[in-house]
């Protein structure tokens, strides 16, 4: 997607809730958010059971690029010389646990040494080979660079949930991998019919 994308054809392929969980979701910060790591945020969850849950925020650019944290671990981007996409793409601040554990969501099809299946269409690798990979230009088609992830302890989101501290939706392929991050909160709630900046505080979740 672009920074001139709108809800698209894509809007109808989602990743379906295992039952009784929210793995595999979207997790959006409500208005009323005022925390400084989640304000205006939306989450992917990739493990939510009764021993807590893990996500990644996709929508949180860090002043890294993806380049320079290439560059820290030494990797050969000379294959990349000249490509402005590749060099222009941030990685995001995925959240305030391990913030210098680097996490790949990316779309299935291959594994590295590394790698956890979420959906059939979805992946998550947390190995170095991945990123050597993608500068060589062999890596995924899609891809998603963070570092640091969010976590909750056992009950705690489903606390929040409850709270109106979160809205959830279906997670979308697209929108996890698109560049226009300032829109991806209301791209994301959009998903359920409703806008962000009409909520108030009181506000139901799904």
């Amino acid at each position: 997607m672009t920074q001139d994308d709108t809800p698209g054809p894509y809007f109808e392929t989602v990743y379906e809730a295992q039952p009784g969980t929210l793995a595999n979701q979207f997790l959006i910060a409500m208005p009323h958010l005022q925390d400084p790591w989640f304000n205006h945020t939306v989450t992917f969850l990739w493990k939510h059971n009764e021993e807590g849950a893990l996500g990644i925020v996709i929508n949180k650019p860090s002043t890294m690029r993806v380049a320079d944290l290439m560059e820290e671990l030494g990797i050969d981007m000379s294959a990349r010389r000249g490509d402005i996409a590749f060099h222009s793409r941030y990685v995001m601040s995925g959240g305030p646990v391990e913030k210098q554990k680097g996490f790949i969501l990316h779309n299935s099809g291959r594994e590295w040494e590394y790698t956890l299946p979420l959906t059939p269409q979805l992946s998550l690798t947390m190995s170095r080979d991945i990123l050597a990979d993608i500068a060589a230009g062999n890596g995924p088609e899609q891809y998603l660079v963070a570092l640091g992830c969010a976590g909750w302890d056992a009950g705690q989101l489903d606390r929040e949930i409850a709270d109106n501290v979160w809205l959830t939706t279906p997670a979308l392929p697209d929108l996890i991998f698109s560049d226009n991050h300032a829109q991806k909160a209301e791209q994301a709630a959009s998903i359920l019919g409703v806008s962000l900046s009409q909520l108030s505080a009181f506000a139901g979740h799904s």
